[in-house]
């Protein structure tokens, strides 16, 4: 596993999260936005949606038929503007405005779960963090980084558990990154790309 993870750090030296923000809240109303969509959609509304709505107290007093406008790419966007305005309000009426740091805080809100909360801690706090997305789940199962990959649906608490406790804290937010990045770029979900794998002598997926 190391070693596979330290070929990992040489094809991505320097792993960033792939939606744009500029601070605690755009990154956590980017990841709210992002839920079965891709971060280069996401990218490309968020934009004109923080220009309207700067911040919680703003977003919170929206109307949700603007809001709906905007986000209308992303798909799902009656959903995700429920969770946007929820969400806006929780921040404006319990947190002053503010994104909280802890879980349980950041999960108390609306279309918030623990992955969006690991993906803000990391991202935003600098929190040791490792959020479990369906890239993360594909490669660490086809790489045999944990117990249950034969499961087809596989608890993501439990794989950050398991991954969790075999990398120091500070390298979790990275090592989610770096494994996003190989699922996105190689170890895709219905072809993946072994021939061209840095990883392909050791995987026991390969082909």
């Amino acid at each position: 596993m190391h070693d596979e993870y330290a070929i990992l750090c040489d094809v991505f030296p320097t792993p960033e999260c792939a939606l744009h923000f500029s601070n605690p809240f755009q990154l956590l109303v980017a990841t709210v936005l992002s839920a079965q969509t891709t971060d280069k959609r996401v990218n490309s509304v968020t934009p004109a949606l923080f220009a309207s709505y700067p911040d919680a107290a703003a977003l919170a007093a929206a109307n949700p038929e603007d809001v709906e406008d905007i986000i209308r790419p992303l798909g799902f966007y009656h959903a995700k503007t429920r969770h946007l305005l929820g969400l806006a309000h929780a921040l404006d009426q319990r947190f002053d405005g503010e994104v909280p740091h802890s879980m349980d805080e950041l999960t108390s809100l609306p279309g918030v779960g623990r992955k969006t909360a690991n993906v803000v801690r990391g991202n935003a706090f600098s929190i040791p963090g490792f959020p479990v997305d369906t890239h993360v789940m594909r490669v660490t199962g086809r790489l045999r980084w944990r117990t249950d990959w034969h499961i087809a649906k596989s608890d993501p608490v439990a794989v950050e558990q398991e991954i969790c406790a075999c990398f120091p804290p500070e390298e979790w937010t990275d090592l989610s990154h770096r494994l996003i990045l190989h699922g996105r770029a190689t170890c895709h979900a219905r072809t993946p790309d072994c021939a061209a794998c840095p990883l392909n002598a050791t995987c026991p997926s390969a082909v």
